[in-house]
């Protein structure tokens, strides 16, 4: 009888900031690294696809995701739970400030 391997797949915790696609959300996940020359703290962030099997997840919502096989070109993770939900959308800027006069 085979034994059965038990894998820990990385997982990481961030904003949900896209839900448009059908099965799919786009999750903002932040990190804090220190500056290798100026010793500061600077908030880095970065995007992933996720799938989310169940179309839950909303615009706004904290959410668990924990890697996975490839799912699509660029879909290597899976969503595993809300952990808050949120209140609205995630704060950008809006398009009036980015045209130029």
């Amino acid at each position: 009888m085979p034994e059965t391997i038990t894998r820990r797949h990385a997982s990481k915790v961030g904003v949900v900031v896209s839900d448009k696609a059908d099965k799919t959300v786009v999750v903002r996940v932040d990190r804090i690294v220190r500056h290798k020359m100026y010793k500061r703290y600077v908030r880095k962030a970065a995007t992933f696809m996720a799938h989310d099997e169940a179309n839950s997840a909303k615009v706004g919502d904290t959410v668990e995701i924990v890697e996975s096989r490839p799912l699509s070109a660029r879909k290597r993770w899976r969503m595993r739970r809300i952990v808050k939900r949120g209140v609205g959308t995630v704060a950008t800027k809006p398009t009036a400030e980015l045209e130029t006069p």
